[in-house]
């Protein structure tokens, strides 16, 4: 019995792939995760009062510049990080549409540590390669995902969207 309840314990948040992850979009609606089959994917948690916001800019410049070659931004928000996101929902899509322009698709605004992080975050520090899981520091940490959904590097918040080693990382698996 006791081998069982491990067994039990040790499945319950695995996932055959990023795409059979459960994942709400930012105005409520089910985002589909199998819309991103075949697309290379930058998952960014993102803030709207942290010290790295700036980066949404760039975020959005990533996305215009890739987005024809099947590149994806996914931004996340989170409260994660002394609670630089004080907004709802929508707040949250009103703050990222008119200060920064940001037309990538966004999820809702849920945790990503803990015991109550979301699936999505569950399947990106839980599962894949070792050198990629452990839970995120801040705000801005970036996740890139292969075209066939497996997380290939994550970056720091420090590491902006158009930093060099980011984008030949990203050109490199278009």
């Amino acid at each position: 019995m006791k081998w069982f309840i491990v067994f039990l314990l040790s499945t319950t948040f695995a996932w055959a792939d990023l795409y059979s992850v459960k994942e709400m979009g930012i105005d409520g609606q089910e985002f589909k995760m199998e819309s991103l089959k075949g697309k290379v994917v930058m998952i960014v948690n993102i803030a709207s009062q942290c010290g790295y916001t700036f980066q949404l800019k760039n975020l959005e410049n990533l996305y215009q510049k890739y987005q024809s070659k099947n590149f994806v931004v996914l931004g996340v928000p989170t409260n994660d990080f002394g609670g630089q996101t004080p907004e709802d929902d929508v707040g949250m899509k009103e703050f990222c549409q008119k200060k920064y322009n940001v037309t990538f698709p966004l999820l809702k605004k849920q945790t990503i540590q803990g015991k109550e992080k979301r699936e999505l975050y569950r399947f990106l520090t839980e599962q894949g390669s070792k050198k990629f899981q452990g839970e995120v520091d801040w705000n801005f940490e970036k996740f890139i995902v292969d075209k066939s959904g497996v997380v290939v590097e994550r970056y720091k918040s420090s590491a902006g969207p158009l930093d060099s080693k980011v984008t030949k990382k990203i050109e490199s698996l278009l």
